[in-house]
């Protein structure tokens, strides 16, 4: 079967988004494979993620509300001026196909 590539809309070019996990966190700050990095989840990673973001212009960060580990990016973002959208992933599509992060 042929996977067929599906590619957004940029509506907003300095927003990112986060996939939220226990162990790491996946920044996207575009579309493609290689514009998502992955992260740890311990307070220096937090202050990599922040960086990184200011390094690509982003502004507004789009992330899952995933259990509790949302709680201290969320922080670590709103402190350095991010326009945070918490998203319940109840509500958002998933991806046909198996899943990866990247993906995600």
């Amino acid at each position: 079967m042929r996977t067929q590539k599906m590619e957004m809309e940029i509506v907003n070019p300095n927003c990112a988004g986060i996939d939220i996990g226990s162990r790491s966190h996946f920044v996207a700050v575009g579309q493609g494979e290689n514009d998502v990095k992955e992260f740890g989840v311990y307070a220096d990673d937090l202050t990599d993620i922040y960086l990184h973001l200011k390094s690509h212009d982003i502004t507004s960060v789009a992330m899952e509300s995933t259990g509790m580990y949302w709680q201290n990016l969320y922080v670590e973002l709103m402190k350095h001026g991010f326009d945070v959208c918490l998203c319940n992933g109840k509500f958002t599509k998933n991806i046909k196909g198996k899943k990866t992060d990247v993906k995600d």
